[in-house]
């Protein structure tokens, strides 16, 4: 009896531990402000039978959330606004799979949490494109509000241009869903997504998406958090409860239900994005 008692002490104990590693105000506020932008299957996006937030960023922001004690309140601003939000203190941090680049580092430190890679696909009403290197001398588009028409560039410039191929044109997006849209109409032969969405768009649409080659970049993907002496202690917080989420096995389940493990990162880092 008294092992049992002394147990549910430590456990007690524990938890309370885990809720006081956060800053004083998110302490006493009793929820952690977290800015996402539901367009992103199946990372974070809404279920079209309910309207509510969904996809791996939500359930792990909720899990994270309830590892420090606290809850989940979910802020739906624009990608472009998010950083912005974050150092006038509108949210604490951000889920919104945003990848860690030093850029985005001279103003927010990011926990890296899983990995990323840019994908060339294409539709199948396209059956010439059969590879990559395909693309050379094509159209291929991506949001804009990423690094990848960079990083198409920067892959045309390897693998089409040094080898004596016209160089793709990258053309700029409003976001994927433009992207898709103008695929399907010829405005482009080809786009790039995360390696990460096309597999929930394959099921979602059969028969239409055909990806080409293997992922062709590899970036970490971060939650940031402002550079205070604040946000060092809620990254902190927030990096100890990703880890301990890891040992109890809740992220592989949150990653298994949403078809990431190509995705996974372990062991979770700090600005190590490049």
């Amino acid at each position: 009896m008294r092992i049992a008692i002394a147990a549910l002490a430590l456990l007690a104990s524990t938890a309370i531990g885990h809720a006081q590693a956060v800053p004083d105000r998110v302490k006493s506020a009793g929820k952690l402000v977290i800015a996402t932008n539901p367009n992103y299957a199946p990372i974070t996006y809404k279920d079209p039978a309910t309207n509510k937030l969904t996809g791996f960023d939500i359930d792990l922001g909720e899990a994270i959330a309830a590892e420090l004690g606290l809850k989940a309140e979910w802020q739906e601003i624009a990608f472009a606004q998010m950083l912005p939000s974050l150092q006038t203190g509108r949210v604490d941090m951000v889920m919104a799979f945003m990848s860690d680049i030093p850029s985005r580092r001279e103003t927010a430190d990011f926990i890296n949490y899983v990995r990323s890679g840019a994908q060339f696909y294409t539709t199948t009403a396209r059956p010439e494109l059969k590879t990559a290197t395909d693309l050379c001398g094509r159209k291929v588009g991506a949001s804009r509000s990423t690094t990848w028409p960079a990083d198409i560039a920067a892959w045309s410039a390897t693998n089409c241009v040094a080898k004596g191929l016209k160089p793709i044109e990258p053309i700029g997006t409003e976001g994927s869903v433009d992207a898709r849209a103008q695929l399907k109409t010829g405005r482009l032969d080809a786009a790039v997504q995360g390696n990460e969405t096309l597999p929930y768009f394959q099921q979602l649409e059969p028969n239409t998406y055909v990806l080409l080659g293997e992922p062709f970049t590899d970036k970490l993907v971060g939650i940031p958090f402002v550079k205070t002496a604040e946000g060092n202690q809620l990254r902190d917080a927030v990096k100890g409860a990703i880890e301990r989420l890891q040992a109890k096995g809740a992220y592989d389940q949150i990653i298994a239900k949403y078809g990431l493990k190509p995705n996974v990162l372990k062991p979770i880092t700090v600005n190590q994005g490049s």
